[in-house]
């Protein structure tokens, strides 16, 4: 349906300091907002934790028309296990690899593929090519069985097939935005601690049936439509479900999500006081204790 949008992947990271470092020196990537909260997200957008964290949206540019990357950190949680459930996020630049070498960050090359991986262990695949239209390119997610997984992306999700073959298909909701990429990886699909969640915009109307279309498919819903509110922003409404592999997949509403969705000129001043004035991993330090690992 192309009144939907690909809005943005989370990811769950315990080194605030470093990754931010990463996406703008490596990646050269804004911070477009930042937000700090004492108290987990009604959704667990930051997790199943219910202690003080911040969400900070960062990327090539306004989420009206880029895909991007949300932060979230725990304070407290220095790392996550990994799982096998993410594959990277593709995206084209002319100048990136050549930032990273700058920046001392090392690449490596897997199957033919540029891959910088971030402070946390999130994979970027960087291809050296000129970028049309929003960088970001494509976000590439495990499967365990691909047949079922492009029925329920193409059938209950509404998105359009670009290409398939015995081991991935690509999909998406308009020429023009990032794709989703289902690999096939023979096994289960393990999430662990770091799991991530991609969400979609939709017309604010679409959210109910984009719910009972899951529930009449016996599909999961971990969140049921539900209001979320942001201090001195926009509230949205979001429906949060899981595929056949528990990928998190958010649906939010679209009008208000564009008014919430707006660039923060202070983002970049608000990151790094929030940075500065976290001292966590001093306090740790002086105990001579390690964060705690999720």
């Amino acid at each position: 349906m192309t009144s939907r949008r690909a809005l943005h992947f989370v990811f769950k990271i315990g080194n605030r300091t470093e990754t931010a470092r990463f996406l703008r020196n490596a990646l050269g990537m804004k911070f477009l907002r930042h937000e700090e909260f004492e108290k987990g997200c009604d959704a667990a957008c930051n997790g199943p934790y219910d202690g003080k964290w911040s969400k900070s949206m960062v990327g090539y540019g306004a989420e009206d028309n880029h895909f991007v990357v949300e932060l979230t950190y725990n304070y407290g949680i220095g790392t996550y296990q990994m799982g096998n459930d993410f594959k990277g996020i593709t995206i084209h630049s002319k100048n990136i690899l050549e930032n990273a070498k700058q920046n001392g960050y090392s690449v490596t090359q897997e199957g033919g593929q540029n891959i910088l991986t971030s402070p946390d262990g999130y994979q970027f695949i960087i291809e050296d090519k000129e970028s049309n239209g929003d960088p970001v390119k494509k976000v590439a997610l495990a499967c365990s069985d691909l047949k079922k997984s492009v029925d329920f992306w193409s059938n209950l999700c509404d998105m359009k097939i670009y290409s398939q073959d015995d081991k991935s298909a690509v999909l998406g909701y308009g020429d023009n935005q990032c794709k989703l990429e289902l690999i096939d990886i023979g096994t289960k699909v393990e999430h662990a601690k770091a799991f991530g969640r991609i969400a979609f915009s939709c017309p604010r109307i679409q959210l109910p049936d984009i719910q009972e279309k899951m529930k009449s498919a016996n599909q999961t819903i971990l969140t049921p439509l539900v209001s979320l509110d942001t201090p001195g922003k926009a509230t949205v409404e979001v429906v949060i479900l899981a595929d056949p592999d528990g990928h998190e997949i958010c649906f939010v509403g679209d009008e208000a999500f564009r008014e919430l969705s707006q660039v923060d000129p202070k983002a970049d001043l608000l990151l790094d006081q929030a940075i500065a004035a976290d001292k966590s991993d001093e306090w740790f330090t002086k105990k001579g204790i390690p964060k705690a690992a999720a």
